[in-house]
């Protein structure tokens, strides 16, 4: 009989044992679809951002138009997500961060199941971060290429103070990546936890000591009435802001004129990529126009000179027009002998342009669909496929 009783004590012990080691769900799919997804377009933003070309530009858009909307979407489900998301349960303040460090420190800290204090300042430093990546971006674009919800109200100036932060937060952002995957690979070697699997199938085994999760029911409809308010609000004000017209932007079409007599021998140019000074130099010396005579009647030319310099760089604000504002010493109207414009192709090789299908540096149109309008927009690049084989 004593037996039998000790045999239920050690079965009732071990049964209590297996069930305090029993798995628990920590991480529900929205908050696994979450993390993965941002780690997609993080990467993607990453990639484009700093080894692509501007012909990748629109890619590296999409990728931080959805980081922002994954970025909004966790900050409402913190608010109404279950006891392992929602923001109240894992956010805490510097003394129990200082104190959670000091416990790894002496060996004293315990195990979180979820996000640990430090755990959770890293999650709102790297919500943080890619919420001002996105808004600096948006920023960027609309100052210095003119589109995006705030082109109509961004100058270039703006724009390009913005891109100057946007580069300084991707970084950090890298920066705090590195510090959030370190972090984890500690945290899983003091507490033998495989968090990277964790991630994935959303369990980790419960044991005994664990600090203790507040028990918060998740409240998935409101979480989703809400992010369909604040998500297909947002949309929905970006395409209104983006359709007003950008700052600075030359709107009307060429001059007639202008476009057949310049036209006639090559690329019409737009007047905002010189400025004005530039222009009436040009005008002046018509007999010897880059080795030709491209003279023309008086009155032609006071029509048109009168039309350039009244559209020159210093009327628009478009990077070109901003760009090209600093011309060469040494050659006051030509375009591709500015520093900029030998930045910006310093890597097409010389075959590109001796090809048939551009013949020279100066023929814009033959890459840039938009040459015409003066926005050189980096979206609207199209190099023929002849030449890059």
């Amino acid at each position: 009989m004593a037996t039998t009783t000790t045999h239920d004590t050690q079965e009732h012990g071990m049964a209590a044992a297996d069930a305090a080691r029993a798995s628990v769900k920590v991480w529900d799919p929205f908050v696994r679809l979450f993390h993965w997804s941002l780690v997609a377009v993080v990467a993607t933003a990453a990639l484009t951002g700093f080894f692509a070309g501007a012909s990748w530009l629109q890619v590296h858009v999409w990728a931080g138009t959805a980081m922002a909307a994954l970025v909004v979407a966790r900050v409402v489900w913190g608010f109404t997500g279950g006891s392992y998301a929602r923001f109240s349960a894992f956010i805490r303040g510097p003394r129990q961060v200082i104190s959670h460090l000091r416990g790894i420190v002496d060996g004293t800290e315990g195990r979180h199941i979820g996000h640990n204090p430090l755990g959770a300042l890293m999650i709102v430093a790297l919500l943080a971060t890619a919420a001002l990546l996105a808004l600096t971006g948006a920023v960027a674009l609309g100052g210095m290429f003119k589109f995006g919800p705030f082109a109509f109200l961004a100058d270039f100036a703006s724009g390009r103070l913005a891109r100057e932060l946007h580069s300084l937060l991707a970084w950090g952002l890298v920066l705090l990546v590195a510090l959030h995957v370190a972090g984890a690979v500690f945290e899983g070697w003091r507490t033998r936890d495989n968090l990277m699997r964790a991630m994935v199938t959303g369990a980790k085994q419960r044991r005994p000591g664990d600090y203790p999760a507040p028990r918060l029911a998740a409240r998935p409809m409101l979480g989703l009435a809400v992010g369909v308010v604040f998500l297909g609000g947002g949309a929905a004000s970006v395409s209104t802001l983006a359709s007003r017209p950008p700052l600075g932007v030359p709107t009307a079409p060429l001059d007639a004129v202008y476009a057949d007599e310049c036209g006639a021998c090559h690329t019409a140019y737009h007047p905002s990529l010189l400025p004005a000074a530039s222009w009436r130099a040009l005008f002046a010396n018509l007999g010897d126009h880059f080795g030709e005579d491209a003279t023309l009647p008086p009155e032609t030319v006071a029509k048109l000179e009168a039309y350039v310099t009244a559209n020159a760089a210093e009327d628009f604000d478009t990077l070109p027009a901003n760009a090209f504002r600093r011309t060469a010493a040494d050659a006051p109207y030509q375009i591709t002998a500015t520093r900029f414009w030998k930045w910006m192709h310093a890597g097409i090789s010389d075959a590109v342009f001796k090809s048939p299908a551009v013949g020279a540096r100066g023929n814009c149109a033959a890459c840039h669909r938009d040459a015409a309008t003066g926005r050189f927009d980096p979206r609207r690049i199209d190099i023929p496929q002849e030449i890059t084989r």
